[in-house]
């Protein structure tokens, strides 16, 4: 939309969606605007991930300084240890492994986990070195009788990570902590514009290089000078989540060609290179363009929501196998030389060497 801000990509969607999904969704009831606001950062911290599904009770809490006084070599050695604190858990032992089981899979970590039991005693997993500590854990964490604690520890990343499938499993698989039968929207705002690269350690753009910095061409500058961190820069990018599903991504567009090369000098790149990788783009801004803001819907995915499957594949028509090929179009398919030569790409195998 033209001369829009992302108030106003945010009053239509809050306008349309509502109603759509209590007349016409597996559930009546749905969020009223204005829907909740989650910075991403908060959201990474609270739940673990930038698609939280607010039907679910439990969040992230930072265990770390209580872990660090600990015997525990894992919980010394790591960086970051988060808790997720589970009220009235009735399940079993072996359900209590099921459950880690599954999260070390979607998460590639193990988690670790207590319980304090009816007499208020720890016991289990990793209790004989938290042996001690239940009044910290019930003053700091709120941990009550028939309570289950899963423990993510590691890195910053992969802790977080693993806490965030903590919450949505446990959330599931525990009864009690899911309102499942409603629609819970909410926006992650204010993504950051830049982060540090894992592979070059160095200034990256962190999501989409082409929203509008929040403070625009001037907090660009002052970072430019060594006035403000360039990672405590906040971009106009926004998501649209639904129980826990990315439904839409949007942001404010970053028209203005001095901003948009003053961005990528941050990361590097001059003007020299945008011209060269972007031309369209910054051929048509160089003509003018107006402020101008928007939203891409993913409507399979809202098909999926309103439909009340757990999986996309149930609603697309012709989904694709593990190998990426389409079984009912037969894709992809052998190209022919006519197609190649209308497109002027020639395919040039060479042979190994050593055959």
């Amino acid at each position: 939309m033209a001369f829009a801000s992302q108030e106003d990509v945010f009053a239509v969607i809050e306008d349309v969606l509502p109603p759509i999904f209590a007349k016409y969704g597996t559930y009546n009831i749905a969020s009223e605007a204005p829907f909740r606001r989650i910075a991403y950062n908060d959201s990474m911290e609270r739940y673990g991930c930038d698609k939280p599904d607010l039907r679910i009770d439990l969040f992230v809490q930072d265990m770390t300084e209580l872990a660090h006084t600990t015997e525990f070599d894992q919980f010394l050695s790591a960086g970051c240890v988060k808790a997720v604190v589970v009220d009235n858990c009735a399940l079993t032992r072996k359900q209590i492994d099921k459950l880690c089981a599954d999260i070390e899979v979607q998460s590639g970590k193990k988690p670790y986990w207590v319980r304090m039991d009816e007499n208020g005693a720890l016991v289990g997993g990793v209790a004989k070195f938290l042996a001690g500590k239940e009044a910290a854990l019930r003053e700091g964490f709120g941990v009550k009788e028939n309570a289950l604690v899963l423990i993510a520890a590691g890195e910053r990343g992969e802790a977080i990570k693993c806490a965030g499938v903590c919450v949505k499993t446990a959330g599931v698989q525990v009864p009690g902590h899911i309102d499942a039968e409603r629609y819970e929207f909410c926006w992650i705002v204010d993504f950051p514009m830049f982060e540090i690269g894992e592979e070059s350690g160095e200034l990256e753009f962190c999501h989409n290089p082409f929203s509008m910095p929040n403070g625009g061409l001037e907090i660009l500058e002052k970072a430019e000078r060594g006035e403000v961190d360039p990672l405590d820069i906040y971009a106009y990018q926004y998501d649209l989540v639904c129980n826990g599903v990315e439904l839409s991504s949007g942001a404010v567009r970053n028209h203005d060609p001095e901003i948009m090369i003053k961005a990528f000098e941050m990361v590097r790149l001059g003007e020299e290179d945008v011209k060269a990788k972007f031309p369209a783009m910054y051929n048509a801004f160089c003509y003018g363009a107006p402020p101008h803001a928007g939203i891409a819907p993913g409507v399979d995915r809202m098909v999926m929501l309103l439909a009340g499957e757990p999986s996309i594949r149930e609603i697309i028509p012709f989904p694709m196998n593990k190998n990426a090929q389409d079984i009912m179009m037969g894709a992809p398919s052998t190209v022919e030389q006519k197609q190649l030569d209308e497109l002027h790409i020639a395919i040039n195998i060479k042979e190994d060497e050593h055959e």
